[in-house]
């Protein structure tokens, strides 16, 4: 038997439980992200919970047990680079050890204390693209959730607001579009997943229809002025 087959084998062996850490990483996440998704009335609550059930979903179906603890990283995924830097990741790290808090260093793209403070917007982009290609697999499956969740949200408001919603993020189309690209590239070479596989066809979909309605937007050049022959005297 192959060690791809034994991997899986045990993943599909292995049965998720979620036990009163989940419960606890739960309250610890409702009290800490009491904020807006970007450009919304949504609590941002939904993004942590949407992307930790994307994750479960992959219990059985990535070969390496999605755990307890792969849950709870991905529903405080976006603690330490949005509430509190790295004393926030030794917190996370007091409470719920240092599995999580390692997952959530790698998912992280700034560690600054103040979120009001955090490096430019390609700076932790490139940082964050970097280290993820030498992350392992559970953090890489998180990211692929994350970056899911986030685009689908975008491609549904697209279709509702259209170039509008470009204005909610600190870059615009090509540089959403450029990153969401970049990180396809890190999760294939790692091996593809369902997730890895939706995230790049919903991409798929918002590159194109951001490039349809952008045709559309376009004015057509004007006519060239017709010379008039000269006529002779």
């Amino acid at each position: 038997m192959s060690q791809g087959i034994k991997s899986r084998k045990q993943a599909n062996d292995y049965h998720l439980h979620l036990g009163e850490r989940f419960v606890r990483a739960i309250d610890y996440a409702r009290h800490l992200h009491i904020e807006r998704r970007k450009g919304s009335a949504i609590p941002a609550m939904a993004h942590l919970l949407g992307v930790a059930s994307l994750v479960m979903g992959e219990a059985g179906h990535v070969p390496f047990p999605v755990t307890e603890d792969v849950v709870i990283a991905a529903l405080l995924h976006d603690a330490v680079e949005d509430h509190g830097g790295k004393p926030r990741l030794e917190d996370i790290r007091s409470n719920f050890g240092a599995e999580v808090a390692r997952m959530v260093e790698g998912l992280s793209d700034t560690l600054v204390d103040d979120s009001f403070q955090k490096e430019p917007w390609e700076q932790r982009k490139a940082a964050y693209l970097a280290h993820l290609k030498t992350e392992p697999v559970d953090v890489q499956l998180i990211s692929a959730a994350d970056k899911l969740y986030n685009a689908r949200t975008i491609l549904d408001d697209y279709r509702k607001i259209g170039p509008e919603v470009w204005t909610r993020f600190n870059r615009g189309r090509d540089a959403q579009l450029w990153y969401f690209g970049a990180l396809l590239a890190i999760f294939k070479a790692s091996g593809t997943n369902r997730i890895v596989e939706e995230l790049e066809r919903v991409v798929g979909e918002l590159a194109s229809v951001a490039a349809q309605r952008t045709a559309r937007t376009v004015p057509p050049k004007p006519p060239s002025p017709r010379i008039q022959p000269l006529r002779p005297r």
